[in-house]
């Protein structure tokens, strides 16, 4: 198996099979974002992919439940190059229960339903879509690619394919300026595009991003621990999912938390108001990282 520069998969990937058919990002402008800037994005070589299935299958063989496909945005991939992949993951891992790969709203919307159906078919099962905000202002200022109506309509495109969502927004994205907007807007978000899985995870301003520059020209102002707690209040107490998996367990946040919603809201709400007023720990600087 053969893996180039630094691989990011979510934390629920953790005991996954990684399988990194694309190298980089297909959109690469997320002004957050430092993951994928070193690297040209190119779908790698389909033999050289297919052979590091082969190799995991026959290292690994029947311990293989679930695959990753990586980098950035795998499902930009065409149709015939997924199905050679997702043919040959099939055949390696007998046991194999679910593929997943990242996603964005602007790949997802230009496959046909009819592409996204065939896909569901062949065994990609889950797509982690990350909006990062509910907010128009704030997806320009981040240059996310795409809006809440796009968001909403590739949420929809891939419900009616039959795949899962795992939804992912970024506290802290709309700075002070527009913290509210972004939280309410998120909220609204959630409900729209009702996720299975639902995470949040905290900004964290990396030096050389752009958003690194408009920080140090004044243009952006990060919320404080609190203000982004209270995001994370507002996002929990307003999103209406119809039943989704809630975690902040990703190493950024200061608040890790877990449940359902809507059944654990009231729960989830009272621990982030807890830690508000200094009566549950936060997870100490020393211990966050990406």
């Amino acid at each position: 198996m053969r893996y180039e520069d630094t691989i990011y998969r979510p934390p629920s990937e953790a005991k996954s099979y990684i399988l990194q058919a694309t190298i980089g990002c297909s959109w690469n402008h997320c002004t957050y974002c430092d993951m994928y800037l070193a690297k040209k994005f190119r779908v790698r070589e389909l033999e050289e992919t297919l052979a590091d299935v082969r190799t995991a299958g026959a290292t690994y063989g029947d311990e293989v439940r679930k695959v990753f496909v990586a980098d950035g945005d795998a499902l930009v991939m065409d149709l015939e190059h997924w199905q050679a992949i997702l043919d040959a993951c099939r055949a390696a891992f007998p046991r194999l229960r679910r593929v997943s790969a990242y996603a964005t709203a602007i790949n997802l919307n230009a496959k046909s339903e009819a592409e996204l159906q065939r896909l569901r078919e062949l065994g990609l099962s889950l797509l982690y879509i990350g909006p990062e905000t509910g907010d128009d202002a704030t997806f320009k200022r981040i240059a996310k690619g795409a809006g809440f109506d796009d968001h909403v309509t590739a949420a929809q495109r891939a419900r009616t394919a039959g795949m899962a969502l795992s939804a992912i927004f970024l506290l802290g994205a709309g700075g002070t300026e527009r913290s509210e907007e972004h939280a309410r807007g998120s909220a609204r978000l959630v409900t729209e595009m009702d996720p299975e899985f639902l995470s949040l995870l905290t900004l964290t301003v990396i030096p050389g991003t752009p958003i690194a520059r408009l920080q140090a020209r004044g243009g952006f102002e990060l919320p404080t621990v609190e203000g982004m707690l209270r995001e994370l209040r507002t996002i929990v107490a307003l999103a209406k999912p119809t039943e989704a998996i809630f975690r902040t367990n990703h190493a950024s946040n200061y608040l890790p938390l877990s449940g359902r919603l809507p059944r654990d809201r009231q729960r989830i709400v009272a621990a982030v108001d807890g830690a508000l007023a200094g009566e549950i720990a936060l997870r100490p600087e020393w211990a966050r990282g990406l």
